[in-house]
């Protein structure tokens, strides 16, 4: 029962991580009104993939390897904040294609899945901070001396509560009512997505 109500608290807390918009969603809400579902869907495995990676993470400590070698977080956070600002210009300078590059780029084969996956995990790891985050969210939740089944089950959870949150995203944004409203203004939405990357990767390279 104790077990039983400590991975609840862990699902709640996660999941209001989760649902506050971030670059996962952002990333998962562009692809599947961009693409499509199937594509949006790789992209939360990838999402998911990164959430497992980060409760795994949490688990064994690693803010602890970070305080440690401080120059180890630094250049994580840089590398994570340069991610994100490369989507976004990316985004901002595709939104300034010409119609015809435009037209040509949507008959253009799709990405593959694997790709969409790759997109998802990068975009999850790019912020070394989640480390801290979930060791916090461990350290206050969690018994004293944890198994290793009770971390693997947290970091379960976690990956549940990810997946049940982006896969319900991508439903609602591959909808035809949300990919025709993408489609009138891709230029405009493409531009607002890319100054939000670029605002999270100046957030990310700031914060200390």
């Amino acid at each position: 029962m104790e077990n039983l109500s400590t991975l609840l608290s862990i699902a709640l807390i996660w999941g209001i991580a989760a649902a506050t918009p971030g670059p996962n969603f952002f990333v998962a809400v562009r692809t599947a009104a961009a693409h499509s579902r199937r594509l949006g869907l790789a992209v939360v495995a990838g999402i998911v993939s990164g959430t497992f990676v980060w409760g795994l993470a949490g688990f064994f400590g690693i803010s602890t390897l970070f305080a440690l070698a401080p120059w180890l977080y630094a250049a994580l956070k840089l590398l994570g904040a340069l991610y994100l600002t490369y989507l976004g210009v990316r985004l901002i300078l595709a939104s300034f294609r010409p119609a015809a590059q435009s037209a040509s780029a949507a008959l253009a084969p799709q990405p593959k899945g694997w790709q969409g996956w790759r997109l998802g995990l990068m975009t999850n790891l790019a912020n070394p901070k989640t480390a801290a985050f979930v060791t916090s969210l461990f350290a206050t939740t969690m018994p004293a001396e944890p198994s290793l089944q009770m971390g693997l089950a947290a970091a379960g959870v976690m990956v549940g509560v990810s997946l049940l949150w982006y896969g319900a995203v991508v439903f609602v944004f591959a909808t035809p009512v949300m990919t025709r409203s993408y489609t009138r203004m891709t230029a405009l939405i493409d531009r607002i997505a890319g100054g939000i990357f670029i605002l999270f990767g100046v957030k990310l390279a700031l914060d200390r």
